[in-house]
């Protein structure tokens, strides 16, 4: 790769340059457009990537993120590399000169352009997306928009997200419906098992299947495309929560053959937060309800899922600019860098007596994200103390089957970060949090 020297060498600011090198103004920034064109550029395999220290230096150059803290807990949401920012910025305040001349008949038609790029990027036809606020919200559309009767059931894992299982209890408290939950294990090690547990537990009650792409708790993902063909077998749709999945792995949603779909954007495609996306095969759009009323017109439009009222533009047209930079990085690239970074700190604290991981090592059952218990250290303790002592940001898990902190670092993280985390933790394991 070559050196940031060498790329700035290139530009054409060689006054500035040297006034930058004396001291007297600061160094030229690359902008998006030459970050962008420098990753994709960049020869090798994505394993080779994934340990090439100079790429992902540069990549992290895209951000604005704090380092007087470690943020491991990307899996929440994510920071937006600073020209999503600013695209936001000043789409944000063009609108504010004439909010309804600038907001509705100039921005608001060029969400069509977000939703194209989005589709082709994912292998779906433009018309099977519609641009959300969050997965919540993708994901409630289609949980609360399915005709369902008193008795008929809806099945999932007991490891399904809580927001999602509230909005299914909500439909059991007020309309007769039932949630039956069943366990997978942790991990989950045998796709094929999987499949057979939720065939298992179907009944001929059985309605709509709810299922994680990727569960939030350990980052196990699971099989959805066998998922998605056995349930059509049996004419029962599919509601995947792709939360945690889309932009964080390489696959085509086009591939995994599901009804439904909905993710949050904010977190490993690094849109700005507030974004999300709903996927509704085109033959379903029709009998999905949304959540907003829609006239009768709309009934087969994928719009009909994005009438909210009064809506800022900027948010939804910045996710161009974190699409840009995903196709930067390589999609391919991005998920073996993620992989690489789950390892390093696994394999350091394998070692150690009392650690026990909840996330399975095993090619394609895992990404970024990874569970982590010391047994004899209570997990929010653990947690708390990493923030108090460290100022590490991770997730405390304390869930009925299990608990341990979620581990998510992202590709702005550098190796001293997993590092210091690898470091504070085998103080942890000697010592104590006490």
């Amino acid at each position: 790769m070559h050196s940031r020297r060498a790329f700035l060498g290139a530009l054409s600011v060689p006054a500035a340059a040297l006034a930058a090198a004396s001291g007297r103004l600061p160094m030229p920034r690359a902008s998006a457009a030459e970050i962008v064109a420098e990753l994709a550029a960049t020869p090798g395999e994505p394993d080779e990537i994934a340990r090439d220290e100079a790429y992902w230096r540069h990549a992290q150059e895209a951000f604005t993120v704090d380092r007087s803290l470690i943020n491991f807990n990307n899996g929440g949401v994510s920071p937006s590399p600073r020209w999503v920012q600013e695209a936001m910025r000043q789409h944000q305040e063009l609108s504010n000169k004439a909010p309804a001349y600038y907001m509705w008949q100039i921005l608001e038609p060029r969400r069509q352009v977000v939703r194209t790029r989005l589709a082709r990027q994912w292998g779906v036809d433009a018309e099977e997306i519609a641009i959300t606020r969050n997965s919540s919200e993708a994901l409630q559309i289609c949980q609360l928009g399915l005709d369902l009767r008193p008795g008929d059931e809806i099945l999932t894992t007991t490891q399904d997200y809580p927001r999602m299982l509230t909005t299914f209890r909500q439909r059991e408290r007020r309309e007769g419906v039932v949630l039956r939950q069943f366990k997978v294990p942790v991990p989950a090690e045998d796709p094929s098992e999987v499949v057979r547990l939720f065939e298992q537990h179907i009944t001929p009650r059985t309605r709509v299947i709810l299922a994680c792409h990727m569960i939030n708790l350990t980052g196990q993902i699971l099989p959805i495309r066998e998922i998605a063909a056995m349930a059509r077998r049996r004419g029962i749709p599919v509601i995947v929560d792709g939360a945690h999945a889309l932009a964080h792995f390489d696959f085509m949603l086009s591939d995994l053959e599901c009804d439904y779909y909905g993710v949050s954007l904010h977190k490993w495609l690094f849109a700005p937060h507030g974004t999300g996306l709903l996927y509704v095969r085109r033959d379903k759009i029709a009998g999905l309800w949304p959540m907003m009323a829609a006239p009768p017109e709309m009934e087969g439009d994928i719009r009909k899922f994005e009438e909210i009222g009064t809506h800022p533009a900027a948010n939804f047209l910045a996710i161009a600019e974190a699409l840009t930079f995903h196709q930067g990085l390589g999609p391919k690239r991005k998920e073996a860098r993620m992989i690489f970074l789950r390892e390093r700190w696994m394999e350091r604290l394998a070692g150690l007596e009392r650690v026990r991981f909840h996330t399975s090592r095993r090619p394609g059952l895992a990404c970024g994200i990874g569970t982590v218990q010391v047994e004899g250290i209570a997990s929010n303790e653990l947690n708390q103390w990493l923030w108090d002592r460290h100022r590490i940001f991770t997730t405390a898990i304390v869930h009925d089957e299990f608990e341990g902190l979620r581990v998510s670092p992202s590709v702005y993280s550098t190796l001293e970060e997993v590092d210091r985390f690898c470091e504070a933790m085998e103080e942890a394991v000697k010592n104590g949090v006490g």
